[in-house]
């Protein structure tokens, strides 16, 4: 990656504040515009190399001659000032990158009497103002206008017709209560517009007009008001502690490290964009299943979870790994589902020489990890050798015949983490199926057969109750007031 001396030298100058930052092409041009907790580790994240960027970016980073920057307050103003910036220059990049789907606008009709703030993803040509587009799905811009509701309460509930009393959020000081004539429309539309100067960046100019205000209330012997505008000015300033947007941040940088060493240590061909991880569950060889956890580029992806209950009876967890390896790789889902770039197996030798062995005799040449939770050691198969098929159930023979390399890591290797947080979650999911199965036969085989009880009658019950053992705590008198004298009798005499 070629680096212009100029892009060198303000890389060392970079600040360690949150801030808007503009990168500029060989003429001077404005090409991409961003936003930053930390200026210092976003735009120079831009510049270390990664195999994990994708092309656009690429090309972002190649065209990149000289770069500037606007140092703000807090992570809040960043936000909205990337917005206002993009919108006047209308940088090539941010236009190429973008993604209407993940954009937010935030809605605000002041020709109405009392306006409703609202999100939205596409503006209307319906006279009322809107700003933005804000990027990254929507989650840091719900979470500034939370802070910023508490200096500026807006109206979010429908006002026509108009409720009987004051909402919840009004009474949370969030809402300025038209419901309860609290104020007037005047006064609130006085302070939707200066919320829509913080939204245009006119920051310095909001807090002096709220401190002229706070004096002169004061003067005036108005305290009420002099306190009002002083609780705004420090809420405006509070928000410079407040985190928006850096801990995702600083969550993508340690998850880029991660991937990349997950890449290096296991000496993978490309960066392991999608991973699944197996767990089994059972109690005493009862209810067994298998669960099958998919993280995308080191995030989970919980519409691409997939459960099995388990065909093969009884306690014996390598047959049940060697099933769900086998019917996830079958031909019908290897149509349906992505192949994994890299397979994790919640356990040590013996779980993961299972999964080996279907996978060999399948022809599955996909990398496969175990990590054992007692000395959180990653295993991998230690040279080329397959497993024979004929020999893929004999654990003993596993253990004797393949070799394997252990790989310990610090336990704040970055590598370790995110391998630990795909194989917690693969082990949660499975629990959370395996518990759901067992409450559900628990429930059938205690209250099956009571004369009267039949299935609409069990749902009830436990749904009343909270549980089987709810159900047998029960009084008659509330066993009669759910299901009626008759079947509550039956109910006494069985349980």
């Amino acid at each position: 990656m070629k680096v212009t001396e100029a892009v060198k030298e303000k890389l060392k100058q970079l600040p360690k504040e949150p801030g808007v930052y503009f990168m500029k092409d060989e003429a001077g041009k404005i090409i991409y515009i961003g936003k930053a907790a930390i200026l210092k580790n976003r735009v120079s994240s831009y510049f270390q190399t990664r195999k994990d960027r994708d092309v656009k970016t690429e090309i972002l980073v190649g065209k990149i001659a000289n770069l500037d920057w606007i140092t703000v307050d807090s992570e809040v103003e960043a936000l909205f000032l990337e917005s206002e910036f993009i919108k006047r220059y209308m940088p090539q990049y941010n236009i190429d990158l973008r993604d209407d789907k993940h954009f937010l606008y935030i809605r605000i009709p002041m020709k109405d009497e009392w306006p409703v703030i609202s999100f939205v993803r596409r503006p209307l040509d319906d006279g009322a103002d809107y700003f933005g587009p804000y990027t990254g799905g929507g989650d840091a811009i719900r979470k500034a206008m939370r802070q910023l509701r508490k200096v500026f309460p807006y109206v979010t509930h429908p006002v026509s017709p108009m409720p009987k009393r004051g909402c919840l959020q009004f009474h949370l000081g969030l809402c300025p209560g038209p419901e309860e004539n609290a104020i007037s429309s005047s006064d609130y539309k006085r302070s939707l517009r200066r919320l829509m100067m913080y939204f245009r960046g006119e920051k310095t100019k909001l807090m002096k007009d709220l401190e002229k205000e706070m004096q002169q209330a004061a003067k005036k012997k108005d305290f009420e008001l002099a306190g009002e505008r002083r609780d705004q000015l420090r809420n405006l300033e509070a928000l410079g502690r407040q985190m928006i947007f850096g801990d995702k941040e600083t969550f993508d940088l340690t998850l880029d490290q991660a991937l990349v060493g997950l890449s290096d240590r296991l000496g993978l061909k490309g960066m392991p964009r999608r991973m699944e991880a197996y767990d089994i569950s059972h109690f005493q060889g009862t209810d067994n299943v298998a669960s099958m956890v998919v993280f995308q580029d080191g995030v989970p992806n919980k519409e691409e979870y997939r459960r099995f209950k388990m065909r093969v009876p009884g306690n014996d967890d390598f047959a049940h790994m060697r099933e769900v390896i086998r019917r996830r790789f079958s031909g019908k889902n290897l149509e349906k589902w992505p192949k994994p770039d890299l397979v994790l197996i919640d356990g040590g030798k013996g779980q993961l020489g299972a999964a080996l062995g279907v996978m060999d005799e399948l022809g599955i040449d996909i990398p496969a990890i175990g990590l054992a939770k007692r000395e959180e050691e990653i295993i991998r198969r230690g040279d080329g050798s397959r497993i024979d098929p004929d020999k893929a159930g004999d654990e003993r023979w596993v253990e004797q015949h393949v070799k394997y390399e252990l790989i310990v890591l610090p336990h704040s290797s970055h590598v370790l983490q995110l391998l630990q947080r795909i194989r917690d979650e693969a082990h949660r999911f499975a629990v959370t199926y395996h518990s759901l199965l067992r409450g559900k036969r628990q429930t059938s085989s205690l209250l099956d057969g009571i004369p009267g009880v039949g299935p609409a009658t069990r749902k009830l019950l436990v749904k009343r109750f909270g549980s089987v053992a709810g159900v047998k705590q029960a009084s008659f008198e509330e066993l009669v007031a759910a299901v009626g004298r008759s079947r509550a009798e039956s109910i006494s005499r069985h349980l």
